[in-house]
């Protein structure tokens, strides 16, 4: 049997039909996350305090390292230029659902073989062997994307660029954050040193006085060992903190891309005195508004659901125009004539008929990758308010931590105090003394690091809750 144009024009419409019954993308379900709308550890009272108020804002060291490594931080940098790669897949995406155009131009020689046409061909040579043509097209196409495939994949990519705008924002909530803490540490280790001076001035006290009744004949000499073994241990928790101050020093340096002599200026400036803020009450929902990891795991969830919806289209038939207009002489001087314009005009339909399951296969990837891509979010939700939480329960230890660690210091430093009064009075022996200063030692520090703890418990909340602080964060480009 013939199988004349019509019939061909018949079976491929047949085909594509074909196509179409097998459907739309396969349905995921992806309900959002049901939450409570309080916090476990929510803390007591009607507090409304700002999310700010939970950074060191006032402490002009944070100020300038946050606003230097956010112009100049590797780290960031390279979540931004994520973030043009995003773009740039967005335009070619919205670019291939436009024409085609392009232009060519040949110069081709060819040389024919008379013995081709017949031996015997009596007009064999009167063809010319040699022959050279002059041509210039211009070409057009167009997918007239008549069931949406690059539509779908343009929606991928521009979710896309979404999720690599929220993950830049992550990458900045989380350098600020961690710019914070190392200022607080350093702030920290400045009350401690104090501290610590301040023991060793009592303990060099309690020797000389030590020294002076060792002199006069009435105590000991042991008095003044003791004494000044004491003072020496004090020197020696002075000297290690130095190894502290290098290690948050070398981490700033990664943090901001600066030298080590731009990040010392900046701790050398004046900085706030410990003093924790009263934590925000807020709510669930404002945490997966505000959280950007949340919003990067959405805009993920989009990009899968569109580039699942491109990837059924692929079953379905592909309508392609396109177009030849062109010149086409055999001598440089006809190439302009009338008679060397040539073109063409076409329509094709093309659709799968029998791929063995390819088409399939890559739909039930695209599926798998939106399951994991909802896990995703939902996982980011959970430790979001998992993190917050947390961040709630820990505020809560710490403040009690430092309440306590405060009182500690001063019970004890008033106990050193009458020891040593008592001691001069001849009412208590050198030994009551030792033992009160003993104990009095170190309890500045404990209650400095346990104030740090509570304002660093306020930093990790902060993170948390998706803060932002317009004082040290520059808008995203």
């Amino acid at each position: 049997m013939r199988l004349t144009s019509k019939n061909a024009l018949a079976i491929t419409l047949t085909a594509s039909l074909g196509a179409c019954v097998a459907g739309p993308a396969p349905e995921i379900a992806t309900p959002p996350p049901t939450l409570s709308q309080d916090f476990f550890f929510q803390p007591q009272g009607t507090t409304q305090a700002e999310l700010d108020a939970l950074l060191p804002t006032n402490d002009a060291a944070f100020l300038d390292l946050a606003s230097v490594a956010l112009d100049e931080a590797p780290s960031l940098a390279e979540a931004l230029a994520r973030v043009d790669a995003a773009r740039a897949g967005a335009r070619r995406a919205g670019a291939e659902r436009l024409p085609n155009i392009s232009a060519d131009g040949s110069v081709v020689g060819t040389r024919t073989n008379p013995a081709q046409f017949g031996t015997n061909n009596p007009f064999s040579q009167l063809i010319d062997t040699d022959q050279v043509s002059y041509g210039a097209n211009l070409i057009a196409s167009w997918d007239a994307d008549v069931f949406g495939q690059l539509r779908a994949r343009e929606r991928a990519a521009l979710a896309r660029i979404d999720s690599a705008n929220a993950s830049a924002a992550a990458v900045r909530i989380a350098l600020v954050a961690e710019i914070a803490g190392s200022v607080v540490d350093w702030r920290v280790l400045e009350a401690r040193s104090l501290a610590i001076e301040s023991d060793v001035a009592a303990a060099q006290q309690l020797a000389g006085l030590a020294r002076t009744r060792e002199e006069a004949g009435i105590a000991p000499g042991f008095d003044r060992v003791r004494a000044e073994a004491a003072a020496s241990a004090s020197l020696s928790r002075l000297a290690a903190l130095e190894s502290e101050r290098v290690r948050i020093m070398g981490r700033l340096i990664t943090l901001t891309g600066q030298s080590g002599a731009t990040v010392n200026a900046a701790l050398q400036q004046g900085g706030s005195s410990l003093n924790p803020s009263a934590p925000p009450a807020t709510l669930p929902s404002e945490l997966l508004t505000n959280r950007p990891d949340v919003l990067a795991a959405a805009s993920e969830l989009a990009a899968t659901d569109a580039e699942l919806a491109a990837t059924a289209r692929a079953r379905f038939p592909r309508l392609t125009l396109s177009g030849v207009l062109g010149l086409l002489a055999f001598n440089p001087g006809d190439l302009f004539d009338t008679d060397s314009i040539v073109g063409s005009l076409a329509a094709g339909v093309a659709a799968p008929i029998l791929d063995f399951g390819r088409i399939e296969a890559e739909i039930d990837g695209a599926a798998a990758n939106k399951r994991v891509a909802f896990q995703a979010y939902r996982g980011a939700v959970f430790q979001a308010l998992g993190d917050a939480e947390a961040a709630y329960g820990l505020i809560t230890a710490a403040d009690a931590e430092a309440e306590l660690a405060l009182q500690e210091r001063d019970q004890l430093q008033r106990a050193a105090n009458l020891a040593n009064d008592r001691y001069k009075a001849g009412l208590s022996s050198f030994l009551d003394v030792l033992e009160a200063r003993r104990n009095a030692d170190a309890s500045g520090e404990r209650a400095a690091a346990a104030l740090g703890r509570a304002e660093r418990a306020r930093i990790v909340l902060w993170q948390a809750l998706g803060g932002d602080a317009p004082a040290a964060m520059a808008p995203l480009q």
